[in-house]
This record gives C-alpha cells, sequence and structure tokens, in this order.
C-alpha cells in the first residue's frame, strides 16, 4: 500500500521526486524556462538542521498527508504543540528528495505578503540615480532581492521546499492575502513591471543566494509548485478558504515508542542505557504540564555526559531542563 509515496521518512536522499505524476489540471502552472538550483545545497545555516532532517521519524499519518501535498502540490498546514517537529518536516523532505536549501519564512506580527515575495532598495536605487551616471535600466536587478516565498514561486524544474514558520502569529488577514499567490503561482513585481517596455527580463538575486531569477515583463511564475509547510501552534483558527486550500496534518506528542526512537536517531544507541529512566520521567510530568520534545533529548544528553553514574544524578539533571512551558517556574 506504500508504493505510491514518494517520501518514505529517514531514507537515505534519492530520486524518488522524479515519479512524481503530472500535477492535476487545476494545479498545473507555467512552462517558462527553468532556474536551476543546487540540489544538495545545506538545508540550514548551521549543522544542526542537516542532522535533525536526518534523525526526523515520521509517523504512518505524516507519510501519507506528507505525500497527499505533494502530489496534489497542495500547502500542507501543521499544528501541534510545540516541539513535536513542525518545522524538523521541512527539512527532512528537502533533505530525502534532494530539493536544495529550505526557504524559511519565519512569521511575525509584522509580517506581510510583499516581505515573503521581494524587497526593494529604494534608497540604494535612488542614490544609483542622483549620483549623475546613467543608470542602465537592467540594473535595477541589484536592488531587488526574493524573499523566501517569492523564491520558492521562481520557475524551478522541481519543487523547492518553503517553510512559513508560526503563521498563526502573524496579521488577520495573512492567510487570506496568500490564497491567491497559492492558486494563481505568480506574482508581479510593480518595479520591474514599469520598465517592462524598456527592458523585459532582469535577473534578480533569490533568497537563498543561487543562480538568479530571470524576471520577464515584471512577473515571477511558478513552473512547479513548492512544497509548502504552514506551521501553527494553534494560537489563531483560519478561515475556511484557507483551509480548504490546504492539506491538514496534526502531530500529536509522540508517545513512548516515538519517544524512544526519536532519542536514538538524534544521540544514538549509546544514549539508551540512560534514556529509560528519563523518558518515563518525562511522560509522567507531560500528564500535567506542557513539555516538548526537545526537552528530553536535552534531558538525555546531560545524563550521559554530566551528571555520572547515579540515578539521583540523572533524575537531577533531568529535572534541570524538564521544566514546564506553560507555567513560569
Amino acid at each position: 500500500m506504500n508504493d505510491w509515496m514518494i517520501y518514505r521518512g529517514g531514507e537515505e536522499p534519492h530520486e524518488g521526486v522524479a515519479r512524481l505524476p503530472e500535477p492535476p489540471p487545476w494545479r498545473a502552472f507555467y512552462d517558462d524556462e527553468p532556474t536551476p538550483f543546487d540540489r544538495d545545497a545545506d538545508h540550514g545555516l548551521s549543522r544542526r538542521w542537516p542532522l535533525r532532517a536526518a534523525a526526523y521519524r515520521p509517523d504512518e499519518q505524516t507519510l501519507e498527508m506528507v505525500n497527499t501535498a505533494l502530489y496534489l502540490r497542495r500547502p500542507l498546514l501543521v499544528t501541534g504543540d510545540p516541539g513535536v517537529g513542525k518545522s524538523s518536516l521541512a527539512y527532512a523532505v528537502a533533505r530525502e528528495l534532494r530539493l536544495g536549501s529550505v526557504l524559511r519564512w519565519p512569521i511575525t506580527s509584522r509580517s506581510t505578503l510583499k516581505d515573503g515575495l521581494y524587497r526593494y532598495d529604494a534608497i540604494g536605487r535612488l542614490e544609483e540615480v542622483n549620483s549623475g551616471a546613467e543608470p542602465a535600466p537592467d540594473r535595477i536587478g541589484q536592488y531587488l532581492r526574493l524573499g523566501p516565498l517569492g523564491t520558492a514561486l521562481a520557475p524551478y524544474e522541481l519543487p523547492r521546499v518553503l517553510l512559513v514558520d508560526e503563521i498563526d502569529k502573524g496579521d488577520l488577514d495573512l492567510p487570506n492575502d496568500l490564497l491567491d499567490v497559492f492558486e494563481e503561482g505568480t506574482y508581479e513585481i510593480p518595479e520591474l513591471a514599469r520598465l517592462a517596455d524598456v527592458v523585459d527580463t532582469v535577473g534578480v538575486r533569490p533568497a537563498d543566494d543561487g543562480a538568479r531569477v530571470r524576471v520577464t515583463g515584471g512577473r515571477v511564475r511558478c513552473r512547479a509548485f513548492p512544497f509548502t509547510v504552514l506551521t501553527s501552534n494553534g494560537e489563531r483558527d483560519f478561515p475556511p478558504a484557507f483551509l480548504r486550500r490546504c492539506v491538514r496534518l496534526h502531530l500529536p506528542a509522540p508517545d513512548e515508542e516515538r519517544l524512544r526512537a526519536i532519542v536514538h536517531a538524534h544521540l544514538g544507541p549509546d544514549a539508551a542505557g540512560h534514556a529509560e529512566a528519563l523518558i518515563a520521567r518525562f511522560l509522567d510530568r507531560r500528564g500535567t504540564g506542557e513539555l516538548a520534545t526537545d526537552q528530553l533529548l536535552q534531558a538525555v544528553y546531560l545524563a550521559r555526559h554530566a551528571a555520572g553514574a547515579t540515578d539521583a544524578g540523572r533524575e537531577h539533571v533531568a529535572d534541570l531542563v524538564l521544566q514546564y512551558l506553560n507555567r513560569a517556574h
């Protein structure tokens, strides 16, 4: 029954993405000249994300919903408590399917759609104009940079991976603002559209500093819809029109068996001797307050390296990090 799955979870990087069928007719986009990208680029800004991606262990429901989103070319809205692996999922998919660096857009209360699409250095451009030199029209590309969302919607031959992190922290209008972009797979850069009669095509730097994206007529058009992970901690509800266009996945708190597998994947088999009692302690404390899985990993690491051989020492260091997230003390 799992033969249809492209992403299988925890496997070494492979070419399974080539097995994706053509998109549904209502999710087919454009056939612009493809922009190249490094499929084996680092999947984060430090060593920790590639390591977390390799150690990520999804459950069966997660596998099914990820593959559903891949097939249907729809965003995946992932909800769950902090620390259950919502963000890690995007990096795990990018690693296994060799889809390059993850384009991460962290959302705040001040985030707007334009922030995700592109930035324009109007002051820099004005200074060039006022310098006395006659600026070439195509130099405007030097003052533009695509954002994570804008880069993900560039005409790549294979889907990029876009992580819209904590979308529930954004303005109430942001989900609705995203609808048209996700549905149409295209957006306009007005600063370039105004120059379209003078210079038709301009190269613009993407968010990941890869090959410049060729923008024609001031419009960026998607070729392969990005694998998009929208994470939410459940701090707010979303409009029905937005939910209808997403594949939805809720990640529950991991049970004992999954916690054991997570510890093994992140810390190796040598951590098993320190993990069993701490897993039991973690589950017991989680029953009366909010804890995140990475707190358990920290407790096991400390027990292994800093607590000595006694049970009392392991319990002590566990208490240092197993503090409730929903309480001040």
